[in-house]
């Protein structure tokens, strides 16, 4: 069975974006990266689950939950790691 990966909704430019990225790379967590600026659909969704704001990163985990503009911390209680 294949797990499942988080999504995480963001941008080049974004420091906290490049920050969870890099503490799930350096934790070998897997996910799907979305670049809100080249894909409209994907800026829709980040909309959609901040109530209007283009609020980044927006990370949506397996079971539907998400994150917005998380911590280390955070992120890493939450994956449990």
């Amino acid at each position: 069975m294949q797990q499942q990966m988080l999504t995480i909704y963001g941008a080049t430019w974004c420091g906290d974006c490049r920050r969870a990225k890099r503490l799930l790379d350096e934790r070998k967590v897997a996910y799907t990266w979305v670049d809100v600026e080249r894909d409209p659909e994907g800026m829709a969704v980040v909309m959609q689950v901040n109530r209007g704001m283009q609020s980044i990163p927006t990370i949506i985990f397996p079971d539907g939950s998400t994150l917005v503009e998380p911590s280390n911390a955070a992120l890493a209680q939450k994956l449990g790691i």
